[in-house]
């Protein structure tokens, strides 16, 4: 297969790589010639965080090496460091290398951008890792700093990047009136779209508030496809540190609406699941306050459950997303409707999953009732894809 293979592992907090690729995936911010005449002259704002690396130097870096005047950085959700937890708060604040200003976005206040924010600059550069999923709110912040620069007259400038779900769709499409800060579109849980697609879709289906478009200039990633399967080099957030845990996120986010652990606290987060109550585990795990998660549900309780770790990537690839853990789970604890929140249908999207989990239905059964989503969102995608399927 062409495209970049890359076997990432994680051993302690340390990332070992062993790389065996025929075609290098270049990013969109790599390409430095294909966007830096279009700054010229130009105040930037920067919307990125940790992940918007260059090799070894940060986007915000190489700009100012190149002698652009960045006179801002928006940070999303988990700070520009990124090492908050989800959802925190984060305060604007000083890049203390740099001396740039960060205008946060989770300030406590608004998600969007003020307009004095705005009026600061004259082009926005979107340089940040996704992982493709409608619950992860980078994306969300995007589509919001979209609506903000189409009503300023503000031009966006997407560095695009891999996406590391990007070789599958799966779930069903958002129902609106469950429209949150975990889901903003109406798009399956799994897209399998670059943040650059996606926003060309934003655009062509007329999903900005009052139908606003933004002026968008997609840079291209070089030899990549969605067939590519994409190992990130720098974990996303806090919580998804290694490959392993972004492949199983698709599933085990969901327990995120109901009373069970999916790791928070641990050492795996996304990639155990486990409650006080679980009978018949061999595996169990206390959750503690970390960097990241400061809280975790169940934290200080011993939970009994599973360990989804040395679940090979294969099967993982192949299951797409697998309501077995969630399906098991919820018969173990045999709670019955005091095992869901009422954020599991922000999660799902729709309330008939919860309904046949509750009825008994199996996951094949479940999951073939979005089939039909799937394929319907596929056909309507695809005039926005600027990658080979």
């Amino acid at each position: 297969m062409k495209g970049i293979i890359l076997f990432l592992y994680l051993l302690g907090s340390s990332y070992l790589f062993a790389a065996s690729q025929e075609v290098q995936v270049v990013m969109g911010d790599e390409q430095t010639s294909e966007y830096l005449p279009l700054l010229k002259g130009k105040r930037i704002a920067v919307f990125s965080n940790h992940t918007g690396m260059i090799g070894d130097k940060h986007l915000l870096d190489v700009l100012l090496e190149k002698k652009q005047n960045v006179v801002a950085i928006f940070s999303p959700e988990h700070g520009f460091r990124g090492d908050a937890d989800a959802g925190e708060h984060v305060s604007n604040a000083v890049d203390t290398k740099t001396g740039v200003p960060i205008l946060s976005l989770y300030d406590g206040s608004s998600n969007r951008p003020s307009e004095e924010s705005m009026r600061l600059f004259d082009v926005l550069i979107v340089d940040i890792q996704d992982v493709g999923l409608r619950f992860y709110t980078y994306y969300i912040t995007m589509c919001r700093l979209m609506d903000a620069c189409a009503e300023y007259n503000r031009q966006m400038i997407i560095l695009d990047r891999p996406n590391p779900n990007g070789f599958f769709v799966d779930g069903p499409i958002l129902d609106m009136k469950y429209k949150s800060n975990v889901g903003w579109l109406p798009i399956p849980v799994v897209h399998g779209m670059t943040l650059g697609e996606l926003a060309g879709m934003v655009n062509g289906e007329g999903w900005l508030p009052e139908g606003r478009v933004c002026n968008i200039t997609v840079i291209r990633c070089r030899n990549y496809t969605h067939r590519t399967k994409y190992a990130l080099p720098i974990a996303p957030s806090p919580n998804l540190p290694n490959m392993k845990s972004v492949y199983l996120y698709p599933s085990i986010c969901l327990f995120e609406g109901t009373v069970v652990s999916l790791g928070r606290g641990t050492s795996l987060p996304f990639q155990v699941y486990g409650h006080p109550s679980m009978r018949n585990c061999n595996y169990s795990f206390t959750p503690q306050s970390v960097p990241g998660a400061k809280n975790p549900p169940l934290m200080g309780k011993m939970c009994f459950g599973v360990n989804l770790s040395r679940v090979t990537d294969r099967l993982i690839w192949r299951n797409g997303i697998d309501l077995s853990y969630l399906i098991d789970a919820y018969r173990n604890l045999n709670m019955g409707d005091k095992f869901f929140t009422s954020y599991f249908e922000l999660l799902i999207g729709t309330d008939y999953v919860r309904k046949m989990i509750e009825a008994g239905k199996s996951a094949e059964v479940i999951k073939a009732a979005w089939q039909d989503d799937v394929a319907r969102f596929k056909k309507q995608r695809k005039p926005y894809l600027l990658y080979d399927e």
